[in-house]
């Protein structure tokens, strides 16, 4: 039995934290704050929840193979796991409205072509069907593997964008920007895309081809909703680690890793405390400041630097009761998608900006049937201080009207006015509050999209979390636990999920 510690109780560490104590180890986790969930946070007011991080799940089966593996009951046994129908409905600037259905290709290629005419639905079908040929070509190294030293075999784009003609020469579209207008062929259709990049942290117009995954993955294999909120998904995490026998140690600081006989050997805590340990296991950026050391080579995946956007959150407490037919999200679409991702990745904040909605019909989100918590969230500038001060409340406010009023746009809400006279109260979240968002691991030139190993150059130091391999998102963490888990039990043979 290893000694194994835990630094960070986010969703990736707890994920890690479960399938170690299954496999016979002693492990504790080591929070500086009081609470377990990291971005799936909870804000609770006058009767009202609502989620600070994300607001649902795609790959649900990434969980339910965590509650598999770590005990008898599975994952729909500890919370309530249902499909969102549509999955999303879609507001664009021409003023044109299409809802999508949930995990349905012929669904969805049947919505937008009825919504969106002149081909619309086969190419948007034609995307998907690329987008899966890149999911089956790249799908074991990029996610269910750990990040090998061959790495660059990752630096080939998987997406099999068609050769064109132009201009006496062959092309292909090589970045999400260029899928939309050369493959794509409609506004609209490059906006939905777009859509998906920018909501997941990345740059439409540099963010490579494969990108594509994002879209295919969600509406292959559908959005969740899990009841009462995705802290209930974190609550049922941490109930797991504690009923096998994972420790919590809350409100304690780690201020740097031992290392002993060149290797990773416990943790100094802020009142003076050593902990000893086999293992120790956390986040990338947070084992980099801990260690005392450079853990990459030249030539090894570093975690990505300041620059990473974050998500300006407005969370509403409304009076009267959702209409009927009110999809769960909503997307109302910026007029230029090009300008709001050169406001967002240059530090500035876009005008009009592509405002999703969250409109949960979830008795545990209001005190009653005559109120409704809705969530507006926008992608924007992150809080490494070449940004927006986001400590500015007269800048904050502003931006939080912005968003309203292009939420308002959707007619589900009844136009800005009738908005504004539902609303009780507001809170608003920023990058300063939130962090930022790493994006998902995806194939491509460099290996720019790629993110750092789960082992480091210091034996018995892992990485486990959005900014090592496989990325960011909720999914993304899940599968970043198992990675750190399997490195650890069976060590350097480990091949990844069967």
């Amino acid at each position: 039995m290893a000694r194994i510690a835990v630094i960070g109780a986010g969703m990736g560490a707890m994920a890690a934290a479960a399938r170690l104590a299954v496999a016979g180890h002693r492990v504790v986790v080591y929070e500086r704050t009081g609470t377990y969930g990291g971005a799936l946070g909870v804000l609770e007011r006058d009767g009202f929840a609502f989620d600070t991080g994300p607001g649902l799940v795609h790959l649900p089966a990434v969980w339910r193979d965590l509650f598999l593996k770590t005990g008898k009951e599975p994952l729909e046994e500890c919370v309530g796991l249902v499909p969102v129908s549509p999955a999303s409905r879609h507001l664009f600037a021409d003023g044109t409205a299409v809802a999508l259905p949930d995990a349905s290709r012929a669904g969805i290629v049947s919505a937008l072509e009825t919504a969106l005419g002149d081909g619309a639905g086969e190419r948007w079908g034609d995307f998907l069907g690329r987008a899966r040929d890149a999911w089956d070509r790249s799908r074991r190294p990029l996610l269910e593997e750990p990040l090998w030293s061959d790495w660059r075999v990752l630096e080939r784009d998987p997406y099999p964008a068609p050769r064109r003609r132009a201009f006496l020469r062959t092309r292909q579209a090589s970045t999400v920007a260029e899928v939309g207008a050369w493959e794509l062929a409609d506004p609209r259709l490059a906006a939905l895309f777009s859509w998906y990049a920018l909501a997941y942290g990345l740059d439409p117009r540099h963010a490579p081809a494969s990108a594509a995954l994002l879209p295919y993955l969600e509406q292959t294999f559908g959005t969740w909703y899990v009841e009462g909120g995705l802290r209930e998904l974190a609550r049922a995490v941490y109930d797991r680690c504690r009923k096998r026998r994972v420790e919590f140690v809350f409100d304690t600081e780690v201020v740097s890793i031992a290392v002993r006989d060149g290797r990773a050997a416990g943790l100094t805590l802020a009142d003076g405390t050593s902990v000893e340990a086999d293992h120790v296991v956390a986040g990338a950026d947070t084992a980099a400041g801990l260690a005392g050391r450079d853990l990459w080579a030249d030539d090894d995946i570093r975690p990505h630097g300041p620059g990473l956007p974050g998500r300006f959150t407005v969370l509403l407490a409304l009076r009267g009761a959702a209409g009927a037919g009110v999809a769960h999200r909503g997307v109302v679409h910026s007029p230029d998608p090009a300008a709001e991702a050169a406001a967002v990745f240059g530090g500035g904040l876009a005008d009009r900006p592509t405002v999703t909605v969250l409109r949960p019909r979830d008795p545990r989100t209001r005190p009653d049937d005559a109120h409704e918590a809705v969530t507006l969230t926008a992608t924007v500038a992150g809080p490494d201080g070449t940004g927006p001060d986001w400590t500015d409340k007269a800048l904050r406010e502003r931006y939080a009207d912005v968003l309203i009023d292009t939420a308002a746009a959707d007619p589900g809400l009844g136009g800005a006015a009738a908005l504004r006279e539902r609303l009780l109260w507001h809170e608003i979240l920023t990058p300063a509050q939130t962090g930022t968002l790493p994006a998902p691991a995806l194939a491509g030139p460099g290996g720019r999209w790629l993110h750092p190993s789960n082992t480091t150059r210091l034996p018995g130091l892992h990485l486990v979390g959005g900014r090592s391999h496989p990325g960011g998102g909720l999914a993304h963490a899940g599968m970043s636990g198992a990675l750190v888990a399997g490195l650890i039990v069976e060590g350097p043979g480990f091949q990844g999920s069967q």
